[in-house]
């Protein structure tokens, strides 16, 4: 197994974080097998291009809501470590409290 689970849209609230927000938190490793998709499809030619960062981030971004990790974005970053054998990622997490 990859994913924790494979979601469909995000169950969290909006939490407004835009790229420069994203950008201030700093990266972390994370376990593939933790996480929760929020798409369940991906751009393949984005899989596979080596030099494609995906138009932004060079990290994946992951909501902390409830107790789980959500894959927000960098979907296709979690798939390609996954075929190259690595269990783990590294992401920017944001914690959304209750």
């Amino acid at each position: 197994m990859i994913f924790k689970r494979v979601g469909e849209g995000r169950p969290y609230p909006d939490h407004g974080l835009r790229g420069r927000d994203w950008a201030a938190l700093p990266p972390q490793q994370l376990r593939l097998d933790e996480l929760v998709t929020t798409k369940d499809t991906l751009h393949l030619a984005a899989l596979l291009d080596e030099d494609s960062t995906f138009f932004g981030d060079l990290f994946a971004h992951v909501v902390l809501w409830r107790g789980e990790l959500y894959l927000e974005d960098g979907l296709h970053r979690a798939l390609r470590a996954a075929l190259q054998q690595r269990t783990v990622l590294h992401a920017r997490v944001h914690e959304i409290a209750e």
